[in-house]
C-alpha cells in the first residue's frame, strides 16, 4: 500500500481545510447542519459513532472544492 493511500482524506487536505469554513460548506454543497463536515473529516457523529463519506458525498465535496477554486479565481481576476 502507498503512501497516499494509507493518508485519511483529512490529512491530504490539510494544507486547505484551515482556510475553508467547513460549516458553511456544510450548509451551502450539502444542506447539512454546520458541524455535518466536521463530523464527517473527523470519522465520527455527535455521539462518537463511525462515520464516513460515501461516493456521492465524496463526489459533492470534490465539486465543492472545484467551485470554491473557481469563485476564488475570479476574484482574484477582479483585484
Amino acid at each position: 500500500m502507498t503512501m497516499e493511500k494509507e493518508m485519511t482524506l483529512k490529512q491530504k487536505l490539510m494544507d486547505v481545510l484551515g482556510a475553508i469554513d467547513l460549516g458553511d460548506m456544510s450548509e451551502t454543497y450539502f444542506g447539512k447542519d454546520g458541524a455535518y463536515l466536521y463530523h464527517k473529516f473527523n470519522g465520527v457523529d455527535d455521539k462518537g459513532n463511525p462515520v464516513a463519506f460515501t461516493a456521492d458525498e465524496l463526489e459533492t465535496l470534490r465539486g465543492a472544492f472545484c467551485d470554491l477554486a473557481d469563485r476564488l479565481r475570479r476574484a482574484a481576476e477582479k483585484i
